[in-house]
């Protein structure tokens, strides 16, 4: 956990028909439309938004 620096988000299924919450979480990540990516610190709160909204987004962890 400590060598991690973070994430790499892509949205990969769109967030119409979802719930309020999980629309909100993806907008929060920063995510627009389908295919946008983001890099994210690596922090128990983006992990949490991560995995409440999982089935809409890819993601892979940055080492270094």
């Amino acid at each position: 956990m400590a060598s991690n620096k973070g994430y790499k988000v892509t949205l990969v299924k769109s967030v119409f028909g979802q719930l309020k919450a999980h629309r909100a979480t993806v907008r929060g990540l920063g995510l627009r439309r389908i295919r946008d990516t983001v890099t994210v610190a690596d922090t128990p709160e983006i992990r949490g938004m991560l995995t409440a909204s999982r089935h809409l987004l890819k993601v892979e962890e940055l080492k270094g």
